[in-house]
């Protein structure tokens, strides 16, 4: 393969990934899911074959890029449409602590281990397992975590505190008009 249908490989290749990823939609990494996960890396993959296999002709990679992404995109419709199918593809949350108790069994399936566990309690500040009233595994690997009633953060609401209506809102326009001249 020369030097000049190696860069024609590679501009091309790039626009097209470009493009098909902009056709295929937004998500940021940490929202992906395993489809999502396995898509991205099977693109990237024959994106990258088209570059450098030179065996692979330039229409035929278009074409399987092309295909990837059009099975992504119909399969994303399909997503959206059917909860059947979305939770085949997707799975389902899991309730890995429910009442400040750790359930043994949802952990192994999430394959977390409690060190991890605990560090993701950490990010959501919550720094023992006894707080927690429920902690759901999402299907993006997030934890959400809901403490108990008693470890709840206070608010102005817990207090009877009201904010306060804006009593003088002419006197506020004045002052604004005023402040301009």
């Amino acid at each position: 393969m020369g030097v000049w249908e190696l860069i024609t490989r590679l501009v091309l290749s790039f626009i097209v990934l470009l493009a098909l990823t902009r056709i295929m939609g937004r998500k940021e990494i940490s929202q992906m899911t395993f489809f999502n996960l396995v898509s991205a890396i099977s693109i990237g993959t024959i994106g990258g074959s088209l570059v450098i296999n030179n065996e692979l002709s330039i229409r035929n990679g278009v074409i399987a890029l092309v295909g990837w992404a059009a099975i992504t995109i119909i399969v994303g419709f399909i997503d959206i449409n059917s909860k059947k199918f979305r939770k085949v593809i997707e799975g389902d949350p899991l309730i890995v602590i429910k009442n400040g108790q750790i359930m043994e069994k949802a952990l192994r399936r999430t394959r977390l281990d409690v060190d991890a566990l605990n560090a993701m309690l950490r990010e959501k500040n919550t720094f023992s397992i006894k707080d927690v009233e429920y902690a759901i595994f999402e299907t993006d690997g997030r934890l959400s975590v809901m403490r108990k009633d008693m470890k709840q953060p206070l608010t102005a609401s817990d207090m009877n505190i009201t904010k306060p209506q804006n009593v003088y809102p002419i006197l506020s326009l004045m002052g604004l008009l005023i402040w301009r001249i």
